[in-house]
């Protein structure tokens, strides 16, 4: 078996949680505000600018003998910058305050998975990223594109609007490739291991996350 279908299969139970969240099944059916949806751009962004700064700590983290691996993430690196900024873009078209997200802070959830993040590649092992990597390429891949489709029926939203979860949708296709044929190359039980193990927790923390908008909005209605 490839490295990338046991990674899935060692995953596959916190995928379907996480897939099974309330807030995504609403947002499928249209049960979504427009609060709703600047919130979760607001986490979004919180990660989303991590990124960068994460595959950076990463490659400065990985030794000589990972130099593939290295040029990899440079190239994902090139690939991921500024990304945060399409977020800011689509919360103005939605009608937020840009400024105050970008001064703002995250959650509990996402101040912890990017804490955590940091950590693992400081301390445990920096191939600890590509764990993130699954789990936020492949959600993109299974559904941002059609939830994008969703809110701006639902919310009479312009495209202008939707620009981060609709090229995510349709980046992440070709980044989810790239992704699987880098993992297959892993042979280090270690390194797989330590994929593993922070794939389960980002699903975790980034489904808390999500759990914490349905709850939010709950409180407001």
């Amino acid at each position: 078996m490839s490295f990338y279908q046991e990674l899935q299969n060692q995953t596959a139970v916190e995928r379907q949680r996480l897939l099974d969240s309330p807030v995504i099944a609403r947002c499928q059916t249209g049960d979504i505000s427009a609060e709703m949806y600047i919130a979760f751009l607001t986490q979004a962004y919180y990660h989303v600018s991590h990124t960068v700064p994460l595959l950076m700590c990463a490659g400065s983290c990985l030794p000589a003998s990972h130099e593939a691996v290295r040029g990899a993430i440079a190239e994902y690196i090139d690939e991921e910058y500024g990304h945060q900024e399409w977020i800011l873009n689509d919360i103005r078209a939605c009608g937020g305050n840009p400024e105050a997200v970008r001064n703002g802070m995250p959650g509990l959830p996402i101040e912890m998975m990017i804490a955590y993040l940091y950590y693992r590649i400081e301390r445990v092992n920096p191939m600890s990223i590509f764990g993130m990597v699954l789990v936020l390429e492949g959600t993109s891949v299974s559904i941002a594109t059609a939830v994008a489709a969703q809110l701006e029926n639902t919310l009479a939203l312009p495209e202008q609007a939707t620009t981060y979860l609709r090229s995510h949708g349709e980046l992440d296709q070709g980044h989810l490739q790239f992704f699987a044929s880098l993992m297959d190359s892993i042979t280090d039980k270690c390194d797989q291991e330590a994929i593993i193990h922070t794939a389960r927790r980002i699903y975790h923390l980034y489904g808390q996350m999500l759990d914490q908008l349905g709850d939010n909005a709950h409180e407001s209605a």
